[in-house]
């Protein structure tokens, strides 16, 4: 017996995009393992492009957006998981390919979901996120490489956004000097509040000069979401040895630099992505995201939406007027 739920399906026709709820079944969810009854998505730069005409994330239409998925366990044909299981799912092919979060229901493979520990909640899950996911991976890259409170102040650019909020959190909870830079006038006090010592604006602070192959030394490290210009600038600023992971592209794909920032001062530019990160990967960081790796500010930092007025909310962050995450509703939502 078919089951019917609610799903905000975006359609293409035309050089548009038609995103709106409607009543579905079954036999709309896709092949997979593991049914999942969605307690909670997200908002992210690639939702909002997945209902942009030309958005360019979107395989095929029509999509159920919502690259996170955060429930229970309602069927399985794995053996790793159970009716009642507390899981999250993000990445792969979720809300491109696969349809995502923004629908009562969801199915994905047994090899893309990671159960629950204690330290979370599917609340958590989903304000943490994709974009708390690669603010996690982007800390563990330095921390791993090497890096310490000692070594100096460490810079997050794009600071006011998902990646760039968590990211602030996580790095002043392990004692860093942490300034941020962002374009927006008014994220000062909430920056201030989520543990930036600092707080400056865009970088650089003239788009318009060409960005010089060499600046003077100022971070130890760095955590970049936002690419282009600022990242040239950026891996041109780094002190001696220092290491950006670098997860955006807000700014551009382009990267206007030179050989000079590695081969003068050996530093590196360590990519994270988190689409295609490896299942045991991703259920390892998640464990450290229930401890060692937690935001200690996720209620600052996020403002709860029902999914039924989702469109807002992607309509800010396409247009980069968001700050901070966006926790979608999903159960009771439409």
């Amino acid at each position: 017996m078919s089951t019917s739920f609610q799903a905000w399906v975006a359609r293409e026709g035309d050089g548009t995009i038609d995103f709106a709820p409607e009543t579905v079944d079954e036999s709309f969810l896709p092949p997979g393992e593991v049914t999942i009854a969605v307690h909670f998505s997200s908002v992210n730069y690639k939702d909002a492009l997945a209902v942009t005409p030309k958005g360019g994330v979107v395989s095929d239409y029509p999509i159920v957006p919502g690259i996170d998925v955060a429930g229970e366990v309602i069927s399985s044909d794995s053996d790793e998981f159970t009716p009642g299981d507390l899981v999250v799912a993000h990445g792969y092919d979720i809300g491109t390919a696969r349809h995502g979060g923004y629908a009562e229901r969801a199915r994905v493979p047994a090899e893309w979901v990671v159960k629950l520990t204690d330290g979370l909640s599917p609340a958590d899950a989903a304000t943490i996120g994709t974009a708390g996911f690669t603010a996690a991976m982007s800390v563990a890259a330095l921390l791993d490489r090497g890096l310490t409170p000692d070594d100096g102040p460490v810079l997050v650019t794009g600071a006011s956004g998902g990646v760039g909020s968590v990211t602030v959190d996580l790095l002043a909870a392990a004692g860093f000097e942490v300034v941020a830079s962002s374009g927006k006038s008014d994220a000062h006090d909430f920056l201030t509040e989520l543990g930036a010592s600092t707080v400056i604006g865009r970088l650089p602070e003239d788009p318009d000069v060409k960005p010089r192959p060499l600046g003077k030394s100022q971070w130890a490290a760095a955590v970049d979401c936002v690419g282009g210009k600022t990242l040239a600038h950026v891996l041109s600023t780094l002190k001696y040895r220092g290491a950006v992971a670098a997860s955006g592209l807000t700014g551009g794909p382009s990267l206007p630099t030179t050989v000079l920032p590695f081969i003068l001062r050996g530093v590196d530019l360590l990519g994270i992505d988190s689409v295609q990160l490896p299942i045991d990967e991703r259920r390892a960081l998640w464990k450290r995201i229930a401890t060692d790796l937690k935001p200690r500010h996720l209620a600052s930092i996020t403002r709860e939406v029902d999914v039924e007025n989702v469109t807002s909310v992607i309509d800010s962050i396409r247009d980069g007027g968001y700050t901070g995450r966006a926790l979608v509703r999903v159960a009771g939502g439409f």
